[in-house]
């Protein structure tokens, strides 16, 4: 990287608050070479400056170096950041285990119902599911859309219970736990065999709407649709529609086009889709997981080496 100014401190913006404790956060840097302060809006900035922030300022490309906490960076203005010659990271390779569990949680819930004895529960009901319902993931077929850090997590955990694993991704290099990779031009021959179809791509103009009637079309009517990636992925109209035709069984969504999901989402009427409110990553350590990378990168900044997860 070019020559550049050397740290001299490391601000924590308030909006990190959307998504971890922004106090915890700060004094997870405590071994840091360099003060770390939690600041608001109206702060200035220089190019001795860092800034771990959730949110895009004006006033963050003064900085020499900013930190999405996200993984996702669609709000930042990555040509301005270009062009003020800052660099600006953000926080995937991390989210593994996290997401990868939520994705095989509902996997598991959907083929053994736990979704519905839980419903049951609340009523007091003493439900008994039809014999021929439940089943087991081992041996079901999934496929991961997108074999990046999620996807390989999804893949590895899915392999382990002994699931048939196939994954598309544009690179035909082999991957752990997969059995097959079909090319993302043969999307709907890959989801077509699939009990469980898994998305685990980032949102760009060619992901976006990704999955809609064409593909529930190519789905099983006994497959499962999983979204731990973004919501704009999926045309929600056309889910809604699948699953009002059984098209598809059910779907597991963590993300949506708009969120919070609106209330008159027909999304929440369904007994076979499980909500979560885009916490695919919430753990009780998350802070940590995102300080390890960032003191990584400070680190990297100092020593003037490439930074790790260099988006703009």
């Amino acid at each position: 990287m070019s020559e550049r100014a050397r740290l001299d401190h490391l601000y924590v913006h308030e909006s990190v608050e959307n998504v971890i404790p922004p106090e915890a956060f700060v004094e997870a840097f405590d071994d840091l070479d360099v003060p770390v302060d939690l600041v608001g809006d109206g702060e200035t900035y220089d190019e001795t400056d860092a800034v771990a922030t959730y949110v895009p300022r004006p006033e963050f490309l003064d900085a020499g170096w900013v930190h999405c906490i996200r993984a996702g960076y669609d709000e930042f203005d990555t040509a301005a950041y270009e062009s003020a010659g800052v660099p600006l990271t953000n926080s995937t390779g991390i989210h593994d285990t996290t997401v990868s569990e939520v994705a095989i949680g509902y996997m598991v819930s959907f083929a053994r119902l736990h979704h519905v004895y839980r419903d049951n529960q609340n009523e007091r009901n003493w439900y008994t599911p039809e014999y021929d319902r439940p089943f087991t993931v081992e041996n079901e077929r999934i496929c991961v859309v997108g074999l990046g850090t999620i996807g390989r997590g999804i893949a590895e955990r899915a392999d382990a219970l002994g699931m048939d694993v196939v994954g598309i991704r544009r690179s035909d290099e082999p991957v752990p736990g997969v059995s097959e990779i079909f090319d993302p031009s043969n999307l709907r021959d890959a989801i077509g065999d699939a009990r469980f179809v898994a998305l685990a791509l980032p949102h760009t103009p060619e992901t976006e709407g990704l999955i809609g009637e064409p593909e529930f079309e190519a789905m099983r009517e006994d497959a499962y649709l999983i979204n731990v990636a973004r919501g704009p992925l999926v045309d929600e109209a056309a889910l809604v529609r699948a699953l009002e035709t059984d098209a598809i069984a059910g779907a597991g969504l963590d993300v949506f086009e708009t969120e919070p999901l609106p209330d008159d989402s027909p999304l929440w009427d369904f007994e076979d889709v499980i909500i979560s409110p885009h916490k695919g990553s919430a753990t009780n350590r998350y802070h940590l997981d995102i300080a390890e990378l960032v003191t990584e990168n400070v680190e990297r900044y100092q020593a003037a080496d490439p930074l790790r997860n260099r988006v703009a």
